[in-house]
């Protein structure tokens, strides 16, 4: 059995010493970067939204909301009924306490960005109704509940929801994306520290699994180009964050692709250089930078 998921031993009640430090570090990382949706000034975004944007950049923002306003549940159940039940450790369960949290934050941003954003009654109800009604947002939500009942390992469930928020939650938000990508750093960590790692072709099928749902998502967003991306590069971008992903796994490259957004360098897992032995740096630059800015929402920022 994993060290991490033996309950046998005498409960580790008290949180000192810490034993595994590289877990408590990202927990000091998720508190530095707390936000609330109070912080998110929405009052200028319906006349850009009215006004600014076209036809096709609304459907294309509208689809990615309908994703997003569902999914961070899906993450929270997963939290509540399997990785806080299995893993025993409490660096794991302070950072997973914080992040359920935060999901909770984001489910609510994007709850009140249709609200201000969708006029239309009808739109609106079926933005909140996608993940039962859209067949792309159904299809990527489905494929993350699939492992929350799953009877697959604890390693299996851990990486495919490094997956969930390193792949499908890589075209959120900027705010939501530098937790996201913090998310996704943990779940990397906690799989490094696994006695039992799972063989490569596993962690690979996974993650074409995952790509293969994402780029039929985008393909679906994208009638036509609009708000200076495409189809193409975002499935270039998905391929992009899913090689690092593997990288942080310990695994090779899969896509011959480089990042096709310089604007989603900072956002990136990998931020150009050696992901995860530079991941304690490059977080502290870019996932962290926000706390020294102040925090808006605009339609003038790249997607």
């Amino acid at each position: 059995m994993e060290p991490i998921l033996d309950g046998s031993m005498s409960a580790r009640l008290q949180l000192f010493p810490i034993e595994y430090d590289e877990l408590w570090l990202l927990y000091t990382k998720v508190k530095a970067a707390f936000w609330t949706s109070a912080e998110i000034d929405l009052t200028k975004d319906l006349p850009d939204w009215d006004n600014q944007l076209t036809n096709n950049d609304r459907h294309v923002v509208s689809t990615v909301l309908a994703f997003f306003t569902s999914s961070d549940a899906i993450v929270n159940e997963n939290l509540i009924t399997r990785f806080c039940m299995e893993v025993q450790i409490p660096e794991a369960h302070y950072f997973y306490m914080y992040q359920a949290m935060m999901e909770n934050i984001h489910s609510e941003v994007y709850g009140l960005l249709i609200d201000t954003y969708i006029h239309d009654v009808g739109e609106c109800t079926a933005l909140f109704r996608a993940i039962d009604e859209h067949l792309t947002v159904k299809a990527k939500a489905e494929w993350a509940l699939h492992w929350i009942t799953d009877t697959s390992s604890f390693a299996t469930c851990l990486v495919a929801f490094a997956t969930v928020e390193g792949i499908f939650f890589s075209g959120s938000f900027a705010l939501i994306a530098h937790d996201e990508g913090l998310h996704t750093l943990f779940a990397i960590t906690l799989y490094r520290t696994l006695k039992f790692p799972l063989p490569g072709n596993v962690i690979v099928e996974i993650i074409h699994s995952a790509v293969d749902i994402e780029k039929a998502f985008w393909d679906g967003a994208f009638k036509l180009p609009c708000l200076r991306l495409d189809a193409e590069n975002m499935k270039k971008y998905i391929e992009f964050v899913a090689n690092y992903l593997l990288v942080g796994l310990s695994l090779l490259k899969e896509f011959n692709v480089v990042n096709p957004f310089d604007f989603m360098e900072l956002i990136s897992l990998e931020g150009k250089t050696n992901f995860f032995e530079r991941w304690v740096g490059e977080y502290s630059h870019a996932f962290l930078s926000h706390n020294n800015v102040v925090q808006s929402f605009s339609t003038e920022e790249d997607f």
